[in-house]
């Protein structure tokens, strides 16, 4: 597949400290996977739950697709995650022990022209640990512009 599909949830980085990352598969329909392939995907608030021992995700926007007819698919519809059973456990005892979330971060296409979806386990953030990180960013800048 020559096409490039990388859609990223920016929010998620700026919202939560990032603990551990899995790359998820993603049971999706026709018309779906027809969507993603011309990047009508939003991601900013998604994220996953369990349902007994499957995870799912919420919050992905996938827009119709244009000529999809009356086998068009709806767009905010709650997607089951594919992981392996020894992942699915590992997220369930870290969600659970309290204090965690998990959060979509990255939508992408293999080369195969499957659609993988990047999860994370993160932290949620105060607002002055973000206040914190932008005043670092703006010191490395800084530190980088007078050494360049």
């Amino acid at each position: 597949m020559s096409v490039n599909i990388s859609i990223k949830n920016r929010k998620a980085y700026h919202d939560y400290s990032i603990l551990e990352k899995f790359t998820a598969g993603i049971q999706l329909t026709g018309t779906e996977i027809k969507s993603i392939r011309l990047g009508k995907v939003s991601l900013t608030d998604a994220y996953c739950f369990f349902i007994d021992h499957e995870l799912w995700v919420r919050g992905i926007h996938i827009a119709e697709y244009a000529w999809g007819s009356y086998n068009n698919h709806i767009p905010n519809r709650d997607r089951k995650l594919l992981l392996n059973k020894k992942e699915l456990l590992k997220l369930k005892r870290k969600v659970t022990e309290g204090g965690l979330t998990i959060v979509a971060l990255r939508l992408f296409l293999t080369d195969k022209g499957l659609a993988k979806l990047d999860i994370a386990l993160a932290k949620g953030k105060r607002e002055y640990d973000r206040r914190e990180e932008l005043k670092r960013k703006d010191a490395r800048r800084e530190m980088d512009r007078r050494e360049g």
